[in-house]
């Protein structure tokens, strides 16, 4: 089996303004409290013997200086800086990382060959 699909982002210039928008759309339930003011969205619990949770977790937030706004998926990795020279030998290119965020997180993206930026991420690190 290949690496997983682990969280999603959405980023964009009014957060605030995004949150609101998917949580109404969807019923997502968001949680900003933390330091980065960043909304985790979490997986849901089917209601059902097993207690299946679906779906993954993700976050809205607040895209960086100079940036766009994205949406993206990240993958889960062992190692964020392999997997990004990996995406640079087939073709891609690094758009940052790693770096660590939020003390436990270490990330990076890159654009595939036609542009689509995808993210690693090595949530042990």
């Amino acid at each position: 089996m290949g690496n997983p699909v682990v969280h999603f982002e959405i980023l964009g210039k009014d957060a605030a303004k995004l949150r609101d928008y998917y949580s109404r759309l969807f019923g997502w339930k968001i949680d900003t409290d933390n330091q980065m003011d960043y909304g985790m969205v979490e997986r849901e619990t089917v209601e059902d013997d097993d207690g299946e949770t679906v779906g993954i977790g993700g976050g809205i937030a607040a895209v960086p200086e100079g940036y766009e706004g994205m949406v993206t998926f990240y993958v889960g990795v062992e190692d964020v800086e392999q997997a990004l020279s990996q995406a640079e030998n087939l073709g891609g290119s690094r758009v940052m990382g790693p770096e660590k965020v939020m003390e436990q997180l270490e990330i990076g993206l890159f654009a595939d060959p036609e542009g689509h930026v995808i993210g690693v991420v090595n949530p042990g690190s």
